[in-house]
């Protein structure tokens, strides 16, 4: 039977079980670490795809690894589907402030590269997948609300039921059904569906990008499309193109123009995957200066988005270094 003088433990049983405690909470510590670190590409993956910014998506996963550490185990049944709330909440705050900010953006915006060759940004089994990360569909996300382009993220890149997607929104499966439609609508009208021969677009953008390198005038014209339009984010830090320019023989004269700068000729040049599509990453000085992302359409480049900021360059800079 318990008693009052069984229950007084001497100093040293005190200090035993405290290290017992520290050192099970060090352990459970270590433990939630290793299940955080399980899915960390997929939490990076979803929140870049929400937010077009690898240094937002950064910051994103460090604070859900925040919560992650300090939430009670006991309210955790399933990790992965409380990550997957946690993250995309404290994005779809992330985006409301974002759009103000890029209403004042200098010059056109583009998202962050991301080198995605060895899955950076999650699974690329599918074409949903690969194409969830391309240019042409983040700049078509946009066009979204936040919680329209977060029912869409979840339902096509990572495949989760309208009951989950309205779990993890906190709405009722009925409106987040209503939601997909409308975001559906809104993009699968515009995009272009990724090209089948990931080979014979990788051969493509090197002739395109040797033909403009050359001045083969001839040759850009046989490979960029006639509404084809290239886009040039500097972030007001850099010199670039403050406008689209539109058309084949613009975008001709535009190119030839870049390419007799100066600078060109101590550029080394890499073909890479970015955004899950066969591109261009320009160095200068063993950095990266640009990346050049075209898009392919029927055989032929139909637009060409070059990212020149350095702040957006920073994420690809690290993956390189």
């Amino acid at each position: 039977m318990d008693t009052a003088a069984d229950a007084a433990q001497p100093d040293d049983d005190h200090g035993d079980h405290g290290d017992h405690g520290d050192h099970g909470d060090r352990d459970r510590s270590v433990a939630d670490v290793a299940v955080f670190e399980q899915q960390r590409s997929r939490v990076f993956g979803l929140a870049y795809r929400l937010l077009g910014s690898a240094a937002d998506a950064e910051d994103m996963v460090q604070e859900t690894f925040l919560r992650w550490l300090a939430a009670d185990p006991g309210t955790v049944s399933v990790p992965e589907a409380w990550l997957t709330r946690v993250v995309t909440n404290l994005c779809l705050n992330r985006l409301t402030s974002a759009r103000v900010q890029r209403e004042r953006y200098v010059g056109p915006w583009l998202p962050e590269p991301v080198l995605t060759g060895e899955g950076a940004l999650g699974p690329m089994d599918t074409v949903e997948q690969r194409e969830s990360v391309s240019f042409g569909v983040l700049l078509l996300l946009e066009r979204l609300t936040p919680p329209e382009r977060a029912v869409f993220v979840l339902r096509a890149a990572f495949g989760h039921s309208h009951r989950e997607i309205a779990a993890v929104l906190d709405i009722g499966e009925a409106h987040a059904r209503q939601l997909y439609h409308r975001a559906r609508g809104h993009v699968g009208g515009h995009r272009r569906r990724f090209a089948a021969d990931a080979d014979e677009q990788s051969r493509l953008v090197e002739r395109f990008f040797a033909a403009a390198v050359d001045g083969d005038i001839a040759g850009l014209e046989r490979l960029l499309a006639e509404d084809v339009v290239s886009w040039a984010d500097g972030g007001g830090q850099v010199t670039a193109a403050r406008r689209p320019v539109s058309g084949r023989d613009r975008v001709v004269r535009y190119l030839l123009g870049v390419g007799r700068r100066p600078e060109a000729a101590a550029a080394r040049v890499e073909f890479r995957e970015v955004n899950a599509t066969a591109s261009v990453v320009i160095r200068l000085d063993g950095s990266p200066a640009a990346v050049l992302v075209p898009e392919i359409r029927d055989g032929r480049v139909a637009a060409v988005r070059i990212v020149v900021s350095p702040a957006k360059l920073a994420f690809v800079s690290a993956q390189l270094a």
